[in-house]
């Protein structure tokens, strides 16, 4: 399987800089596995088309504040440090700019009286003078915003970055395809009869890593960490039982779903990697952002709908001006 077949052509123009005015007005696109067929609407409407009392399986996990803006101490040069993964109490791994001019334990000054100082270079371990880092964090970090949206966060990335339901602190990126669910909408979709069950991944930097094997089998995926809780396992089984279909809100419901079904663990460490010939046991429909070319995302997305009802649906995406990406529009694939 080469590489070449998850490529496309995208304007940058369609490329979204900032959310939609409300998150549930955000376009939808309804692809249908069975009927090769593919229509167009709005998402506030998406209980249209979920099948009747759905189990919709969400992503609790909460985007972290992750990248820190200060400067150097001694030269007053400017300085950013993007936390990935903490380690110990005040320790974490970490991207740094600019890595080869700052030196190790050299202070690095960020607001609030919070200072980092360069541990190892190699492994960009960055030590804090916090314990309590996390605490700061809702103060003097900033949004992570993924690298194709062109500006400085803002104020109200930090609401519209974030899913109505976030709730365990962790990513450094967004489930993307649950910021179209508002507070209402869910209620309704419950009053109807349909159920929302959270579990939780943490969403790591490794999400943008691109795919550069020309075979795609040989790509390194890399691991994030999930949960389900025993309740939330039993309720999906019970669906299952009982004839219901599991809806999973975005790529990475979908990937814990998959990787309980596969490993028969509720918690720990996946680096499940999904591409066309994947067979899905526990994904009955898929709610989606548009993605990367080439990008595992898209891969994933590609073995869910079938390679060729997909390129037409991307194909038809570009022709009729769909928002792109994380702050983009959305499909449902039933």
């Amino acid at each position: 399987m080469k590489l070449k077949d998850f490529n496309y052509d995208l304007p940058q123009g369609l490329i979204a800089q900032h959310p939609t005015q409300r998150r549930d007005a955000a376009r939808l696109m309804v692809i249908d596995r069975a009927r090769k067929t593919i229509i167009h609407d709005i998402f506030r409407n998406i209980g249209i088309y979920l099948p009747q009392n759905s189990l919709i399986v969400v992503n609790n996990s909460k985007v972290v504040p992750a990248r820190l803006l200060g400067k150097r101490q001694k030269t007053g040069g400017q300085v950013e440090i993007f936390l990935l993964k903490k380690l110990d109490a005040n320790r974490y791994e970490a991207l740094l700019k600019p890595l080869k001019k700052i030196k190790v334990e050299e202070p690095l000054e960020f607001p609030g009286g919070v200072i980092g100082y360069l541990e190892d270079k190699e492994k960009r371990i960055v030590r804090f003078n916090k314990r309590d880092l996390e605490k700061h964090l809702s103060r003097i970090g900033h949004i992570p915003l993924p690298p194709y949206i062109n500006r400085d966060d803002t104020a109200r990335d930090r609401r519209e970055y974030q899913t109505v339901y976030a709730r365990r602190a962790g990513s450094v990126a967004s489930p993307t395809a649950g910021l179209h669910f508002t507070n209402s909408l869910l209620a309704n979709l419950k009053k109807v009869g349909h159920a929302v069950v959270p579990l939780t991944l943490h969403i790591n930097y490794g999400t943008f890593k691109p795919v550069e094997c020309d075979d795609v089998v040989s790509h390194p995926m890399h691991s994030e960490d999930y949960s389900m809780s025993a309740s939330s396992f039993a309720r999906v089984c019970k669906a299952r039982d009982q004839g219901r279909r599991i809806v999973a809100v975005g790529t990475t419901s979908c990937r814990v779903l998959e990787s309980v079904a596969q490993n028969n663990r509720l918690s720990g460490s996946t680096n499940i990697f999904i591409y066309p010939g994947f067979s899905f046991k526990m994904t009955d429909c898929l709610i989606t952002n548009f993605h990367l070319p080439a990008s595992t995302l898209l891969m994933l997305v590609y073995a869910f709908g079938g390679i060729q009802l997909m390129k037409k649906a991307y194909q038809e995406a570009i022709r009729q001006k769909y928002r792109f990406y994380s702050y983009g529009d959305a499909m449902i694939i039933i």
